[in-house]
């Protein structure tokens, strides 16, 4: 009887270690799958849109005016600013899963990182506020990988925001922290789907592939909290949503504190 019950657990270990290893490669293929998907429509378009603007270009049958030359090529321009995001967030996404990201946090100024993050991504910063002070601490971070998350929520607030309301980007300290704050006024997200907003290639009602793949709130928490940050939702007063970058503080040198003090 004891060698039956012996063999039954043992069994059941064997089984339980099968479903535990098999657990990485279901979301492996999960991830390939999602992968796929994104190059069938994501990839294609942007580079559609760039190859039918340069075409046109090209056309020497047809006269175009400076201003139609100028449209079409800040439309491939656009497209291929969209296809570079899209490939760097699917690069830096499969780089994370699989822990192979190299990260190497230093001091680094908000107020220098955060006008290079809203350059990169073009036209689509627009007229985004910012509001930060000389005065706010430096944070422990990888200055290239803080300039991804801030372009990340960056963009998908002004992907969001009325054209009269434009995101807005501030930064607070608070004991030992800096929180950074992307604020937007659009639609807002239902508490209850907040955690959703950051499932790699999900996007809160999924009724089209004219919004990218859903990566970049995703890759933005995993690169944040790849450098001892987090990255939380919060309803913006008034209507819409806030996320909250909030990253490790530099310490300010005793001797730095009492010069500052003498200086003022």
């Amino acid at each position: 009887v004891i060698a039956t019950q012996t063999a039954v657990v043992l069994d059941q270990q064997r089984l339980s270690d099968a479903a535990e290893a098999a657990k990485p490669l279901i979301e492996a293929d999960r991830m390939r799958t999602a992968l796929l998907t994104a190059v069938s429509h994501d990839l294609r378009s942007p580079i559609a849109s760039a190859t039918a603007a340069v075409d046109s270009l090209g056309n020497r049958e047809i006269p175009w005016t400076t201003e139609q030359q100028v449209e079409l090529i800040a439309t491939a321009r656009e497209s291929l600013e969209q296809l570079a995001r899209l490939v760097e967030n699917l690069l830096d996404m499969s780089r994370l899963q699989a822990g192979a990201l190299a990260i190497f946090p230093v001091p680094t100024r908000l107020d220098e990182v955060v006008p290079l993050a809203l350059d990169s991504l073009g036209a689509m910063s627009g007229n985004v506020e910012i509001d930060l002070s000389a005065s706010t601490p430096e944070v422990l971070a990888d200055p290239a990988l803080l300039e991804r998350v801030i372009a990340n929520v960056t963009a998908n607030a002004a992907r969001f925001s009325p054209h009269d309301a434009p995101p807005r980007v501030s930064a607070s300290a608070h004991a030992d922290k800096v929180q950074l704050r992307v604020i937007d006024h659009g639609p807002g997200v239902p508490d209850a789907d907040w955690e959703r907003i950051f499932t790699p290639f999900q996007r809160l009602g999924d009724t089209d592939n004219t919004t990218g793949v859903g990566l970049g709130l995703a890759l933005a928490r995993g690169l944040t909290e790849a450098m001892s940050g987090t990255l939380t939702p919060e309803e913006t007063p008034g209507g819409g949503l806030t996320m909250v970058i909030e990253l490790p503080a530099v310490a300010v040198p005793v001797q730095g504190k009492l010069r500052d003090k003498a200086m003022s």
